[in-house]
């Protein structure tokens, strides 16, 4: 039995990396090439291989150390049966390595010499190609960390690139401006395959035009499973966790464990999005950043097709934007609704006698405008609901206004326009802007600010159907009514059934700042306006 000493190879020019894994343990078997450590710089992760089969004896190396080339790994007891085959091909590599070792330089000096030969102006257009990423077989392009127009500098990544064994970063050969993109994510590229267009700033004598390869030597097989490097300390808490290189420096300037990070990309792998997402998710109480919000765990993904056929379309930016809204709302607000009638028998045949008033006025009178001057006659003798919560949640913001926000269903998703100081306009004045708004909402017309400062929201189904309903508050606000369909119903007065057209409604509030009885008063204070309009005027 002989023992043989393994060290790092060639690691494509990096002055130190990280060991992020320990791969074996001492008593280990372990056969050429079965990966030892796997090391991590600031632009690639790789496995450092066995040059030799045998038995682990002893470690050299532990997590959190920084290496570099030539720098010992763990020492192998080769078995007798092919201890002078492995001596050979220990020579043989020795020799290769030694006759390759000037490669790099020699692949430094190319664009040495033609930036010296052409002498190129201060500014010029440069083709990024794929550099050497030790083999020669086709990777996959998995993240463009780009985009034309977008400026960087030299090193800054430009694509991230996956085999079966290893993620590697194509850096930027010098800083400039990208100019086109000749790739898309999920293409298949090789060594010397075109990658992107970019003008660089100024070109030097040492910029060479394709970038130096941030991956091992073919010699050192990289890793097929990149593992966190949040800390280094002796057990490992990303072990098993599928990032890239520039994942994990972003999640080390964060502070995030990677192991609890949902991946996202392919396979799983975590993408910057991700962490973004949980630091989001971190500021607004969610501990795990997970797209279902808290400790709950995710949906899990189903393959409908292998139930029949399905057609896929994209989602709108404003319903993926209202989805948010709604999840971070029920997920931060604790919900309470209540659900009561509203009798507006009344109400309705005074809005029948204005009918023919409202064709003068060229105008049209929904019950809108009088839930919106009921609520806010409601919210004026009831200010916790005209309320939010501060930040904190050691105050009460107070609001000296009343905006009402009201729900309107369009083509490209539910847009809330907010009609600004209901309390003081005539119900002449809210039935116009009403109409005016569901108009501008409908065509797309609204402008941000037309959709914000709200205090309250009403979201109506009267004109579709059901019985009630329970809305989301639309948070920092502390309440939304939601209106059904209203109906005739037979209603007991005392001495015979009576015929009453009755409105659902369901009051739903944020039970941080309203409580059961807060809830109950307004409901009920509501209810008396909607029931006799003449208090609306007083």
């Amino acid at each position: 039995m002989a023992k043989q000493q393994v060290t790092v190879p060639d690691i494509g020019g990096a002055e130190g990396a990280e060991v992020i894994e320990l791969l074996v343990a001492v008593g280990d078997e372990v056969a050429v090439d079965q990966g030892l450590i796997v090391l991590e710089s600031d632009k690639a992760s790789m496995e450092i291989p066995s040059t030799v089969a045998g038995t682990v004896v002893e470690l050299l190396v532990s997590e959190g150390q920084q290496l570099a080339e030539g720098a010992p790994v763990a020492v192998v007891e080769a078995a007798e049966a092919i201890e002078a085959e492995s001596a050979t091909s220990g020579e043989q590599a020795s020799t290769e390595a030694d006759a390759e070792a000037p490669a790099p330089a020699d692949v430094q000096e190319h664009p040495e010499a033609a930036a010296t030969s052409q002498e190129p102006p201060a500014s010029v257009e440069q083709l990024v190609a794929v550099p050497d990423i030790g083999t020669e077989e086709a990777v996959e392009l998995i993240e463009l960390c780009v985009q034309p127009g977008d400026t960087v500098e030299e090193g800054d990544s430009l694509v991230v690139l996956e085999s079966d064994k290893a993620s590697m970063e194509v850096p930027a050969p010098a800083a400039g401006q990208v100019l086109e993109l000749l790739v898309s994510e999920g293409d298949a590229v090789r060594q010397g395959d075109e990658l992107l267009r970019m003008r660089l700033d100024s070109v030097d004598a040492e910029a060479p035009a394709p970038a130096p390869a941030p991956a091992p030597a073919p010699a050192s097989t990289p890793s097929a499973t990149t593992v966190a490097a949040d800390a280094p300390a002796a057990s490992a808490p990303g072990a098993g966790v599928y990032a890239g290189p520039a994942v994990r420096k972003l999640a080390r300037e964060f502070g995030i464990q990677l192991g609890r990070v949902q991946g996202s990309g392919p396979r799983g792998r975590i993408v910057k999005e991700d962490l973004h997402r949980f630091v989001q998710g971190a500021l607004q109480g969610d501990a795990t950043g997970a797209p279902g919000g808290g400790a709950i765990p995710p949906i899990p993904e189903v393959d409908f097709a292998a139930f029949g056929d399905v057609e896929v379309t994209q989602r709108s930016k404003m319903d993926k934007l209202t989805a948010a809204n709604m999840q971070r709302s029920w997920l931060n607000v604790p919900h309470v609704t209540q659900f009561d009638e509203a009798d507006i028998t009344e109400l309705e045949d005074f809005r029948a006698s204005l009918k023919a008033e409202a064709e003068q006025r060229g105008t049209k009178l929904t019950p809108m405008p009088f839930l919106l001057k009921a609520c806010a006659v409601a919210l004026r003798d009831h200010p916790k609901f005209n309320s939010s919560l501060a930040s904190g949640g050691e105050q009460l913001v107070f609001k000296k206004y009343i905006h009402i926000g009201m729900a309107v269903d369009t083509p490209v998703g539910l847009l809330v326009p907010v009609i600004r100081d209901v309390d003081k306009k005539t119900i002449w004045e809210l039935a116009e802007e009403v109409i005016d708004s569901a108009t501008r909402a409908r065509e797309r017309k609204l402008s941000p600010a037309d959709m914000q400062g709200g205090s309250f929201t009403i979201s109506s189904l009267g004109g579709i159907g059901g019985q009630g309903f329970t809305p989301i508050v639309n948070a920092p606000e502390v309440g939304i009514l939601g209106v059904s369909r209203a109906e005739i119903r037979p209603v007991w007065g005392g001495e015979s059934f009576q015929p009453r057209k009755m409105l659902p409604l369901s009051l739903s509030y944020d039970h941080r700042v309203i409580n059961g009885g807060d809830g109950g008063r307004f409901f009920a204070r509501l209810l008396s306006l909607l029931g006799d309009i003449r208090q609306l005027a007083m």
